[in-house]
C-alpha cells in the first residue's frame, strides 16, 4: 500500500467526516448499554465559531468520543439558542436596510422575516463544529423555538404560574434602551467610569436660601419630586416643612426627612427621582411621592423634560449643563468614578424605569440547587473554586424578571379578557384560555376573538433552563423511553461566565421538575485570551478565524494546540504556535507510521533480546500512562490527560521504542517484533483517538483493511492490566545510561558506526536486563564490570555507579590533549582577569554588591574547571 509521504489534513478530513456520519456513527437510541449523555451548550443560533466555541466544543468531544471507546451509549445532543435580543436586532437592522420599520409590522409578520433569517443564516455555527470534527447526534438537533420545545416552555410557565410562583408585578427594572426591552439583574455588568458629580442648587419656596444637591444625572431633575434631608442632620434643621424649586422646571417639590441619607455623602441632601432610581423608589413609596418618568423607551426625553425633548439623554446632560451654568445654579462639577451598568448584549447603559413585568419566585425554588452543589455534591463544579461564585449568587438571588418586551421568543401565555391589570388567566393554549375567562367572567360567550395575549416574550434563559430535559420531550412526556434512559445527563462543559445564567438556573429546573440533578458534573473552561492577557474579541481584532486556523494547520492540530495550553477553569493564552505544535505533533504519528510501514519483515528471523525487551517495557509504560490518564479525566484535567498520551507517544514509543526495535540498516524486521509494534500503535490510536479523530482514524484505516463495524471511533479503549514498576524503573535506569553514551559520542565526535567497549564500576546493583538495549543504541561492543576507575577512559555516573568508555581507538588522544590544554589556557586566562578585578580594593568597595557577588561566583567556577581539565588531562598522558 502506498502511503503519502506527508499528512495532508486537507484530504483527510472531509473523507472521515462524511464516512462517519454515513454510517451514523454518532448516532443514539436507547438500549442496554450504559448511557452516556452531553447537551451541547446552545450557541446563539445568530452566531459563528470563535475561539471560545473551539475549546468547548473540543472538550467536549474529547469526553464524547472517549464514551464511545469506552464501550458506552454516547448521546451528544446538539441545537441553538434563539437569542432573542441578538436575533431580533439583527432582524430589525435586516428589516432596516429593505426601508421596512419593526413597528409597521404585525407580530406576525415580524416573525415571519425572523424565520426567514433564522433559515438563511441560523446554524452556521453548526456546519462549523463539523470541521472541528464534533460527532454530535445531529439527528437531534434542536433550537429552543422548536415547536415542541415551545410547548415545553408554556407548559412551564402555566405550571409555576399555578404554583404562585410566577407573578405580575409593577418594579423598578433594568431597561436596555437599545434593544428596548427589560433585562435580569444578571444580565446587567457593571463597569466603573469616568463621569461627574453635578453639584447644583434649588431655590427654597418663599426665600432667598438655597440648597445644594450633588448628581451624576443632572438630566434627571425633570423627574425630581422630593428632596429629603437626614432628621438628624442639625446643618439642615431650618428646612424642615419648606419646599424646594426645581432648577429649569420651576416646579415646586417638598423637602422630606429620612435617615436613609448618609449625612456624610455628598451634600447631605438628595434629589428623589422616583421614577430613575431604585433607591429613590423605596423612598418615594414610603413618603408617597409623585412618579414622574422622563424618558421614553429609547432613553431620550419625553414631554417631561420640556425643550430637551427627543434629545437622548447623554446630549441632554451636555446642554443642561450650559443651562445650569449659564443661569448660576451650578456650583462645580468634580471627577467621579461610577459603576455604571451596561446591557452584556448590547453595551447600552442601563436606564432604570418601572415598568410591569412578569417575575418568577426564586426563594424557595433555588434550595435544591443549593443543597445539590454545597452540601451533597450530586453536582460537582470543576474546579471546585467556583463553588463560592455558585454560593454568593445563590444565597443572594433575587426574583427572576422573565419578561421580555420582544417579539422573537415564547410569547407569554397571558390573556387579557379585560382592561383592569388583574383581567387576564395563564393558559397553554387560546381554548384553555377562553374556558379559563369564561369562569372568571361568568360571561359565557367569550371567544378567542374577545382576548387580547400579552404582548411580551419570555427571557431566552427561560427556555434553556430547559435544555437537557426538553432536547429528550422531559417537559412534555416525562415517562418517555428517552428521557428516563438519557436523563440525567453526565457531563456539561461551559463557560464559568454562565455558571448563573444557564447553569444554576438548569439545576434549579432539574429539580423542581424531576426532582434530580439534570447532570452529574460541570466542566467550567477558561477564557481564551491573547498573549497579552487580554479577552479575544471582534473590536480587538485579537480574535483569528476558527475555519482558517483548521486550513492553516488542520483540524486536529488546532484541537491538540488548544487543549495543551488550557488547564481546568484557567483562563487559556492562546498562540497560534500552539496550533503548529499540534500539527507537528500529528506529523510525529504519521511518520512512525510511515517508519514502521516502511520496513521489511521476515518469518523466520527470531526476535531480538533487545525488542523483546523493550516491548516489555513499552508495554508497562502504556499501562502507568492508561492509569495517569484515566486519573486526569476523572478530575476533568482533560490538558493533563493529553499531556500524558503526547508524551508516552512522542518520547516513550517514537523516541525509544522505535529506535530499539529498528532493524539494522536495509536488513528486515523479525515477525514477532513487527506485530508487537502493529499492536501497540493501535494501543496509541485508541488513546489518542478522542483529542486527534482525523489523523488516528486514517492511519488506524491504512495499518489494514476495516470494515464499518471495526472503525477506530467505535473500537474500544484498552483495557487496563497489571504495572509492572520494576521494569519502568529499570528501563530509566538503562535510558540514563544510553543518553551518557550519546553524550560522550557528541561531545568527542565519535561517529555512531564506531563501536565502543562500556565498563561500569557497580556501587549499586543495576539491572542487566537491558544490557542489550544499552549495547544496540549505544553501539556497544562489551559491557563489562571493573573493580576501579579506569585510567585513560572517558567516564560518566548514573545514580552512584561510574561508567567509563576506553579511549584506545574511540578518539584521536593527541588531537584530545591539544584541545583541553586550549581550553585549560584560556580558563586560566580568564581567572587571572577575574582575580585582578576582585584584588582590586575600589571595585570591591564601590561597586553593587550583586555584581561583586557574581565575580566571585566566576572566580568560583574557573576554579573547578580548571581542576576537572587539569584532572581530566592527566588521565589522557
Amino acid at each position: 500500500m502506498s502511503i503519502a509521504s506527508k499528512y495532508d489534513a486537507s484530504q483527510v478530513e472531509d473523507k472521515w467526516y462524511r464516512y462517519w456520519m454515513e454510517h451514523n456513527f454518532f448516532h443514539s437510541t436507547p438500549d442496554n448499554r450504559e448511557p452516556y449523555t452531553i447537551v451541547i451548550p446552545p450557541p446563539n443560533v445568530t452566531g459563528v465559531l470563535h475561539m471560545g466555541h473551539m475549546l468547548n466544543n473540543t472538550i467536549q468531544d474529547v469526553l464524547i468520543r472517549r464514551a464511545r471507546l469506552l464501550g458506552k451509549n454516547a448521546c451528544w445532543v446538539p441545537g441553538t439558542d434563539h437569542a432573542s435580543i441578538a436575533t431580533e436586532a439583527k432582524v430589525v437592522a435586516k428589516l432596516a436596510d429593505q426601508g421596512i420599520k419593526k413597528s409597521d409590522l404585525t407580530r406576525e409578520e415580524f416573525l415571519k422575516h425572523a424565520y426567514e433569517w433564522k433559515d438563511e443564516y441560523g446554524g452556521v455555527i453548526l456546519e462549523q463544529l463539523k470541521k472541528l470534527g464534533a460527532s454530535c447526534d445531529w439527528d437531534r438537533t434542536a433550537f429552543t423555538m422548536d415547536p415542541h420545545m415551545n410547548e415545553s416552555v408554556i407548559k412551564t410557565f402555566v405550571d409555576l404560574y399555578n404554583k404562585g410562583l410566577i407573578y405580575r408585578g409593577y418594579r423598578m427594572v433594568n431597561w436596555d434602551p437599545e434593544a428596548k426591552t427589560t433585562l435580569s439583574d444578571e444580565e446587567v455588568i457593571h463597569i466603573e467610569k469616568q463621569g461627574l458629580l453635578y453639584y447644583i442648587n434649588y431655590k427654597i419656596e418663599g426665600s432667598e436660601d438655597t440648597l445644594t444637591i450633588a448628581t451624576t444625572r443632572p438630566e434627571t431633575i425633570f423627574g425630581d419630586t422630593a428632596i429629603c434631608i437626614n432628621p438628624n442632620d442639625e446643618r439642615f434643621t431650618h428646612l424642615k416643612g419648606k419646599k424646594a424649586i426645581v432648577p429649569i422646571s420651576g416646579r415646586v417639590i417638598p423637602i422630606i426627612e429620612d435617615d436613609y441619607v448618609d449625612v456624610e455623602f455628598g451634600t447631605g441632601c438628595l434629589k428623589v427621582t422616583p421614577a430613575h432610581d431604585e433607591n429613590d423608589k423605596v423612598l418615594g413609596d414610603k413618603h408617597n411621592l409623585e412618579v414622574i418618568d422622563i424618558f421614553n423607551e429609547d432613553a431620550s426625553l419625553n414631554s417631561f423634560g420640556l425643550h430637551y425633548e427627543g434629545q437622548d439623554r447623554f446630549e441632554c446632560r451636555k446642554n443642561i449643563k450650559t443651562e445650569l451654568e449659564e443661569s448660576g445654579v451650578l456650583i462645580k462639577t468634580e471627577n467621579h468614578i461610577n459603576k455604571v451598568g451596561t446591557s452584556e448584549r448590547t453595551k447600552a447603559v442601563i436606564e432604570p424605569r418601572l415598568s410591569d413585568q412578569w417575575f418568577l419566585k426564586m426563594e424557595d425554588l433555588v434550595k435544591p440547587a443549593i443543597t445539590s452543589v454545597l452540601e451533597t455534591g450530586d453536582v460537582k463544579l470543576f474546579p471546585k473554586k467556583f463553588e463560592n461564585t455558585y454560593r454568593h449568587w445563590m444565597e443572594n438571588i433575587r426574583d427572576w424578571n422573565i419578561s421580555r418586551q420582544l417579539w422573537w421568543g415564547q410569547q407569554i401565555p397571558a390573556y387579557y379578557f379585560g382592561d383592569g391589570k388583574e383581567d387576564f388567566v395563564v393558559a397553554e393554549t387560546i381554548e384553555d384560555a377562553v374556558t379559563l375567562s369564561r369562569k372568571r367572567t361568568g360571561n359565557e360567550t367569550l371567544t378567542a376573538a374577545d382576548l387580547r395575549q400579552d404582548e411580551d416574550a419570555l427571557d431566552t434563559w427561560f427556555s434553556s433552563w430547559l435544555w437537557p430535559m426538553s432536547v429528550f420531550d422531559g417537559v412534555r412526556n416525562p415517562e418517555n423511553e428517552e428521557f428516563k434512559y438519557y436523563y440525567p445527563t453526565n457531563d456539561l462543559v461551559t463557560g464559568p461566565d454562565i455558571l448563573f445564567f444557564w447553569v444554576a438556573r438548569m439545576i434549579i429546573a432539574g429539580y423542581e421538575y424531576t426532582d434530580k440533578r439534570p447532570f452529574e458534573n460541570v466542566y467550567l473552561t477558561g477564557l481564551v485570551r491573547d498573549k497579552q492577557r487580554r479577552k479575544m474579541s471582534k473590536s480587538l481584532g485579537n480574535s483569528p478565524d476558527a475555519l482558517k486556523l483548521i486550513e492553516a494547520y488542520g483540524a486536529d492540530g488546532v484541537r491538540v494546540g488548544l487543549l495543551l495550553s488550557s488547564a481546568a477553569g484557567n483562563d487559556l493564552m492562546f498562540d497560534e504556535d500552539l496550533c503548529n505544535q499540534g500539527k507537528g505533533f500529528v506529523n510525529k504519528i504519521w511518520n512512525a507510521f510511515r517508519l514502521i510501514k516502511g520496513w521489511d519483515v521476515s518469518d523466520t528471523i527470531k526476535q531480538p533480546e533487545s525488542s523483546k525487551k523493550g516491548l516489555e517495557w513499552y508495554n508497562a509504560r502504556f499501562q502507568q500512562t492508561l492509569i495517569e490518564i484515566e486519573d486526569h479525566f476523572s478530575k476533568y484535567r482533560i490538558s493533563d490527560a493529553l499531556m500524558a498520551t503526547y508524551k508516552l507517544i512522542w518520547d516513550d514509543f517514537c523516541s525509544w521504542l522505535l529506535e530499539i526495535a529498528k532493524p539494522a540498516y536495509q536488513q528486515p524486521m523479525d515477525r514477532t517484533t513487527y506485530n508487537a509494534i502493529i499492536e501497540a500503535l493501535e494501543n496509541n490510536l485508541r488513546i489518542l483517538h478522542p483529542f486527534a479523530p482525523f489523523a488516528t482514524e486514517e492511519i488506524w484505516q491504512t495499518i489494514a483493511d476495516r470494515t464499518p463495524e471495526e472503525a477506530l471511533i467505535i473500537n474500544r479503549w484498552p483495557e487496563q492490566g497489571v504495572v509492572n514498576a520494576q521494569i519502568i524503573a529499570d528501563f530509566d535506569y538503562a535510558s540514563q545510561v544510553v543518553s551518557g553514551i550519546r553524550t560522550i559520542r557528541k561531545s568527542k565526535n565519535i561517529a555512531f558506526k564506531d563501536q565502543i567497549e562500556l565498563h561500569v564500576v557497580s556501587n549499586e546493583n543495576a539491572s542487566s536486563d537491558f544490557d542489550t538495549i544499552i549495547a544496540k543504541l549505544g553501539n556497544v561492543s562489551e559491557i563489562a564490570f571493573a573493580k576501579a576507575p579506569l585510567e585513560g577512559a572517558l567516564s560518566f555516573r548514573v545514580k552512584s555507579n561510574e561508567y567509563f568508555i576506553p579511549l584506545a581507538g574511540a578518539i584521536d588522544v593527541e588531537a584530545e590533549v591539544a584541545k583541553i590544554e586550549e581550553e585549560l589556557k584560556y580558563t586560566k586566562g580568564f581567572l587571572m582577569s577575574v582575580s585582578k578585578k576582585l584584588s582590586n580594593e575600589r571595585f570591591v568597595n564601590n561597586a553593587p554588591e550583586n555584581v561583586v557577588s557574581i565575580e566571585r561566583q566566576k572566580m568560583a567556577d574557573a576554579e573547578a574547571k580548571i581542576e576537572a581539565l587539569e584532572k581530566r588531562l592527566s588521565s589522557l598522558k
